[in-house]
């Protein structure tokens, strides 16, 4: 079952993780998405400590598509350098595996 990942990133702006979730399905990079937040973020970055509100994406696809998910996450992301975090799906129901099967495979 580890051909099926959750994918996350965040973002500053709401309206930055919702274009990121409408082109990755709508490119069938991702099956779904869904976005939540606002979340609190704790982090070091750039040698200091820091707080901020963030908007977390969670995507839907396969170990196949992820690199170009991947890709296009890095490339439109309005950070320099963006968290893109996978995880292998160890078990789902079938229907929903084939789901995510169905809507990440190109037309």
């Amino acid at each position: 079952m580890a051909d099926y990942m959750h994918v996350s990133t965040a973002t500053e702006l709401r309206e930055q993780a919702v274009e990121l979730a409408r082109t990755a399905v709508r490119d069938r990079l991702a099956a779904g998405a869904q976005i939540v937040g606002p979340v609190t973020s704790v982090f070091w970055h750039a040698g200091e400590f820091g707080t901020a509100e963030e908007w977390q994406l969670l995507l839907k696809t396969t170990a196949e598509r992820y690199p170009e998910l991947e890709k296009h996450l890095v490339d439109n992301h309005p950070w320099k350098n963006p968290e893109v975090c996978a995880t292998p799906i160890v078990a789902g129901t079938d229907a929903y595996l084939q789901w995510v099967q169905a809507y990440t495979s190109a037309e």
